[in-house]
């Protein structure tokens, strides 16, 4: 044998990326290091969360009857704010457009969703910042957002609104208020807000003038007051205790409850706030609807899902599980056309990429939607963007009538929680239906 020749070389193991020291989470210790300031972003969690996509709908087959989807009606309106308002808000479709502020969103963004969401016989809603002339001209139904930082808030508008919405919190960050950089605090946005020109701002966590429910009460008979007891009062809580909050909701005397899951979407605010607070839409529904049912309210003060809503599956889900609309707000900026990939090159030089972008907060967004910048906001026309929402809005409304149908109803506040199963413990334990196959709930003795 000859002694020179080299053994072969051991294979080489390939290198192990940490699960919990990822390659985002080295780069975000990395940034934190070279700045020392946390990361502010928009949007909502990117984290993965039990969610609707883990519920499967039981269609019709010997035990159930389908209805003909070309011949046999499936009715989709909701009638909201029926507990006290004399003039309640009567929609064509159970999906609403969320609140998001002139200020975070550009003038022909605000003008579109009003054109979009009338068109389909919806509401919008106006967020942080006041009424525009924009929205309030061409939405047909509008909601208007009572926040704690007060900016733009008058009773002239209020009076002018449909509905009045009191946020109390908000999903991707319960506790905490919202942030609007300088680069967006334009003359316009400053003088709807009494604020200086591009100076940042940050909205308060809570309201300055009642810190809980009693107080609250007093508030919501001032505003039904000022508006002589037409208009619906909506109350918005980011999911946390959801239980609590619907059932305190409901004592203060709201005619609307709104309850908005981790999975929305916010204009600024940390990370660390987004990603780590609060719980999942889909963990939320239930308890609220509990509440309401323990308070023999249930149907009677109305609840609306919102966060991470996407599809008109989605919608026939959060109905299912017993709410009577839903709202949307990143997937309505995604309808408008934000996140283009047409913009692809321009995100890139912004260091990020078309579906990625959540730094609304800078100004820069080159579809023109979340910006102040003149020039940028020329490249949305609130006509065809307004068209885009409402061909958007009808898919939704198609595809939820579509799995009613199905199962055999003939309008999609018909579904109910015995159409739906689960594919994970998980989700079957947080929507309380069976896990698929079984009849097993988790937390519920018997099953199989």
């Amino acid at each position: 044998m000859n002694e020179h020749v080299k053994a072969p070389a051991a294979p080489r193991t390939l290198p192990r990326e940490s699960a919990t020291f990822d390659a985002y989470t080295l780069s975000e210790i990395r940034r934190a290091a070279a700045t020392g300031i946390y990361d502010i972003r928009g949007a909502g969690a990117k984290r993965k969360l039990p969610h609707f996509d883990d519920l499967l709908f039981l269609g019709a087959s010997m035990s159930r009857y389908p209805l003909e989807g070309y011949r046999e009606r499936c009715g989709t309106d909701v009638v909201l704010g029926t507990r006290f308002a004399k003039k309640p808000i009567e929609l064509k479709i159970p999906i609403t457009i969320a609140g998001m502020s002139f200020g975070s969103l550009s003038g022909p963004a605000k003008e579109a969703l009003g054109r979009g969401a009338s068109a389909m016989g919806t509401s919008t809603t106006t967020g942080d910042g006041g009424m525009t002339q924009e929205e309030r001209g061409h939405s047909t139904k509008l909601v208007y957002q009572y926040l704690p930082s007060r900016y733009g808030m008058n009773p002239d508008d209020i009076r002018k609104a449909d509905a009045i919405e009191v946020v109390v919190g908000q999903g991707a960050k319960p506790g905490g208020g919202g942030m609007l950089l300088g680069q967006k605090i334009s003359p316009r946005v400053a003088k709807m807000r009494t604020l200086p020109e591009g100076i940042d701002q940050r909205s308060a966590c809570r309201h300055p003038d009642w810190t809980g429910p009693d107080d609250l009460e007093i508030k919501i008979e001032e505003l039904r007051e000022i508006t002589d007891w037409e208009k619906p009062i909506y109350v918005k809580v980011g999911a946390a205790r959801p239980y609590y909050d619907t059932a305190l909701s409901v004592k203060a005397g709201a005619d609307v409850v709104v309850v908005d899951g981790m999975q929305g979407g916010t204009a600024a605010t940390q990370e660390v706030f987004i990603e780590n607070v609060g719980i999942p839409t889909l963990a939320a529904v239930r308890q609220a609807v509990k509440a309401l049912q323990d308070l023999g309210m249930h149907r009677k003060v109305q609840l609306i899902v919102s966060g991470g809503i996407r599809n008109g599956a989605d919608v026939a889900k959060a109905l299912a599980l017993g709410a009577d609309a839903v709202a949307i707000g990143t997937a309505a900026l995604v309808a408008l056309g934000d996140n283009d990939p047409k913009w692809e090159a321009e995100y890139q030089a912004l260091g990020t990429t078309a579906g990625a972008y959540d730094d609304w907060h800078e100004g820069r967004d080159p579809a023109g939607i979340t910006t102040q910048d003149a020039e940028l906001m020329k490249r949305l026309d609130p006509e065809i963007a307004g068209r885009r929402l409402a061909n958007y809005l009808s898919v939704m409304t198609l595809e939820a009538q579509t799995i009613a149908r199905a199962c055999g109803k003939s309008h999609v506040h018909n579904l109910e929680p015995e159409d739906l199963v689960a594919l994970t413990i998980e989700a079957a334990a947080m929507a309380n239906v069976p896990l698929a196959g079984t009849t097993w709930i988790p937390g519920q003795s018997g099953g199989f």
